[in-house]
Parts: structure tokens; sequence; C-alpha cells
């Protein structure tokens, strides 16, 4: 594929990532404007580089020609939560949104992969206007705990060194580390209450 050719491709892609990273950050300014807990800390996005797209297809035995209808991460989203409950009510917001159409959903969390790897994901048809008229692209938002985040960014850049093949110790390492983060997580939960009172008594002292 040519690089004008990609270029047309990813296109719709990267205005889909731009608009949905505007409408989700806007669900936290919400909840900030309302003195309310969000249960967003923050959204990132980002399109899938060429050379991922293309290493993933070959690896997925997946044409060129057929990237849009198979690939379902070319258009990516993470939603960081402070908690685990935060999880679950991000994807009870996504659910209910009427501008775009969930079309599979994944739980990492309940169903971890022998790796250790924990998230959400939600694999969603988000309609764009082009200047053909409206595009459907398949965008996947992950949510995901700021430790799970913190184990996956890792786990991710180790398998690119070891190219999916991790020394067995690396790997019970990366095991035991994900059970901490998780375990992280669920010792936080039990004080959601009092970190979430101190952190309203901070931000009324950081406001004055």
């Amino acid at each position: 594929m040519k690089e004008k050719e990609w270029k047309l491709l990813l296109g719709p892609y990267r205005q889909a990532v731009d608009e949905l990273k505007v409408k989700l950050k806007g669900i936290r300014t919400e909840f900030e404007l309302g003195k309310a807990h969000s249960p967003i800390e923050f959204v990132t996005g980002r399109v899938k580089p060429i050379p991922s797209i293309i290493d993933k297809a070959r690896r997925k035995q997946i044409p060129l020609d057929r990237l849009e209808e198979e690939m379902q991460d070319i258009a990516g989203l993470r939603m960081m939560c402070q908690f685990t409950d935060d999880i679950r009510s991000v994807v009870h917001m996504l659910r209910k949104r009427n501008d775009f159409e969930i079309v599979e959903e994944r739980d990492y969390i309940s169903n971890k992969k022998d790796s250790g790897y924990r998230s959400y994901h939600v694999v969603a048809k988000y309609p764009v206007q082009t200047a053909n008229g409206e595009k459907k692209i398949l965008v996947e938002i992950q949510i995901r705990t700021l430790a799970m985040n913190f184990w996956a960014t890792i786990e991710h850049s180790l398998n690119y060194k070891y190219g999916g093949l991790f020394p067995e110790d690396i790997q019970l390492r990366l095991q035991r580390a994900a059970e901490a983060a998780y375990r992280l997580d669920e010792e936080m939960s039990l004080i959601r209450g009092e970190i979430q009172e101190a952190q309203v008594i901070f931000s009324r002292k950081d406001s004055e």
C-alpha cells in the first residue's frame, strides 16, 4: 500500500480518536464542575502506527484490504480510573451513549489473561463525517486502573524486546507483578472513602 493510500485509510481513524478524546474528557469535566468524584482519571488515544498495523496483519493473517473490517484497534483510546469499581461505572456510561454502537466487550478483569493482563475492552463503531459521507470506524476503548496501566505498559515494552517469547524468570516476575498490582487496587478500594475525602480537602486548599 502506498503512502497516500495509508493517509486516506488512517485519516478517519485519527478523526475518530480526536473527537472521542474530546467527548470522553468532557465527562470528567462534568463531574469536576459538579464537585463529584470522577470515575475517569484521564483519557489518552492514538492511531496504531503503520509498521504495527502491518505486523499485526501478518500475525493475524488479515489481508490489507480487510483491515477496516477485521482489525479492531487501529483507533485506540484508554480511559484510566483510580478504583476498580470506577471501571464498571465508566462501562455503564459508555453503554448508555448514543453517538456510537458497542459491538463487543471483553472483560479481562474478571477473566485475566494468562500473562496477568487485566483491562476491560469495549469495541465500538463510531460514525465519522467525511467528505464522502458518513464512515463507521471500529474503535477499541480500554478501561483500566492506573496500576493495571502501569503493568500493561511495562509488559508491552518487554514484549517488543523479547518478541513475545519471555524468558521464564521474566514471565514469572510479570505474573507476580500483575497480582501485586491487583492487590494494590483491592487495598485502595477498601479505603476509597478516606482517599476521596482527602482529595476533596486537598482540592479545596489548592483552590484557595
